[in-house]
């Protein structure tokens, strides 16, 4: 058996359509809301889940949650975690209107689906939910599962965080936990992940005051004369996060048993040709130092920046920088803030404030927990071997289960490409293959 049958594939891909209009980004909270109610009467509909955390009940001010359960009366419980909150998208440049997604042809891959979330995570989570569905509808169910779906995994996953965080856990304790997603990253290695990145949002802004910066906008001929939000901002950043170290904080030295991960990864793995044509390596290090630098690294990324101007030629009396922190397991991201605070605090700053939002740390687990053998046999299954990473450089809410389960796993066969860009896509083989290694994984229990 190489994949599903074409109707079981058909199906999915049926599904996936259906999920693809809903512009789901955070920039549109009633959309999102409408996805969760849909998403929860699919579960509710085709595999009579009994729904715990019912989204008419919950506030409206934040995407929210997905969670329910189907009990088969077995001795064993396993969670799948997944997400329908997607980037933003315009229309510019994809082969197909990003939101309404279509199968295309490309010579490198084959058949694709192109659309928005097709990669990151409407495609895995279709073809999460169509598994669960076959396996149920023919009996081959064997573990009860408990199916969480957030729609904030892209900026703190606070009311995840917050329910899971609750005296009495609303999910039972469990097997393991998985994130089904492509770890095939475009054509690669099949990937298995021991931890994932910590997360924290905020922003640094700079308001005109005292310090000479103006309290409402002015007119840019009396540039010379009067001082800029915007260039204090500047000055800010380079201050807490120097431009030439790309953001980074620190850099943590990796313990002996993520050194000897490192040790093989760094054999199997170019990190120039991850990179392809998007972007060039930013130092000159072998394959093992430039992996611990990026898996070692706290670092501050800006995702925007902007002015409250009004205009062109005004000089704004606020400046702002979004920021995302990335800590690795082991990095305590309080203690980097108020690192950071304390140096915004200096006199050549003054206007400058550091304000945060949702945050959580990296954590990291043991390839001997629950879970991790099971996704290494699921992809033997299908004659593919594991790439075995100490943690992921990606970010997700693996801390928030820590009272569910001793370990959270990311996994899944499938490729795909440009995840959250232009022409995102995952190949129809790679959904075959996903849905396999998903079955194999449940069947594993």
């Amino acid at each position: 058996m190489t994949g599903l049958p074409h109707p079981a594939l058909d199906l999915t891909l049926e599904l996936l359509e259906s999920l693809t209009p809903w512009r789901s980004d955070a920039s549109d909270p009633a959309r999102q809301r409408d996805l969760a109610a849909w998403l929860e009467q699919w579960l509710v509909d085709e595999v009579e889940a009994r729904v715990v955390l019912p989204v008419a009940d919950q506030p409206l001010t934040s995407p929210p949650l997905v969670h329910a359960r189907i009990d088969v009366g077995a001795a064993v419980t396993v969670v799948l975690y997944n997400r329908y909150d997607v980037a933003p998208a315009a229309p510019e440049g994809w082969e197909v209107d990003p939101f309404l997604g279509g199968v295309r042809h490309f010579p490198q891959w084959g058949d694709v689906f192109i659309a928005r979330g097709a990669q990151k995570h409407k495609g895995p989570l279709a073809g999460m939910l169509m598994t669960v569905r076959e396996l149920w509808q023919n009996g081959l169910l064997h573990v009860n599962l408990e199916i969480v779906l957030e729609g904030e995994q892209a900026c703190g996953s606070a009311t995840l965080r917050r329910y899971l965080a609750q005296a009495s856990c609303p999910i039972p304790p469990a097997e393991a936990v998985l994130f089904p997603a492509f770890c095939e990253q475009e054509g690669g290695v099949p990937r298995v992940y021991l931890g994932f990145t910590g997360m924290t949002q905020g922003a640094v802004r700079v308001k005109g005051g005292d310090w000479g910066g103006p309290r409402s906008a002015i007119d840019a001929s009396h540039a010379a004369w009067v001082a800029s939000p915007a260039w204090r901002l500047v000055e800010a950043l380079n201050a807490i996060a120097p431009a030439q170290a790309n953001g980074v904080l620190e850099t943590r030295p990796l313990d002996v048993e993520a050194a000897e991960w490192l040790d093989e990864l760094a054999q199997q793995c170019n990190p120039e040709a991850q990179l392809g044509q998007k972007a060039r390596l930013a130092l000159n290090a072998s394959a093992y130092e430039a992996l611990a630098h990026l898996l070692g690294s706290a670092v501050l990324t800006i995702s925007e920046l902007k002015t409250a101007s009004g205009g062109q030629d005004v000089i704004a009396p606020e400046a702002c920088a979004a920021f995302t922190l990335r800590t690795p397991p082991g990095s305590d991201p309080q203690a980097l803030l108020a690192r950071l605070r304390e140096r915004l605090m200096l006199p050549d700053l003054v206007g400058a404030e550091l304000h945060c939002g949702e945050s959580y740390p990296g954590m990291r687990f043991s390839a001997e927990e629950p879970g991790v053998m099971e996704l290494l046999m699921s992809y033997q299954q299908q004659q593919a071997r594991a790439q075995i990473w100490p943690w992921s450089p990606e970010c997700a809410p693996a801390s928030a289960f820590a009272p569910v389960a001793p370990a959270f796993v990311m996994g899944g066969l499938g490729s795909g490409g440009n995840a959250c860009g232009v022409n995102e896509f995952i190949t129809l083989k790679g959904l075959a293959r996903f849905q396999r290694s998903l079955r194999d994984w449940l069947l594993c229990f």
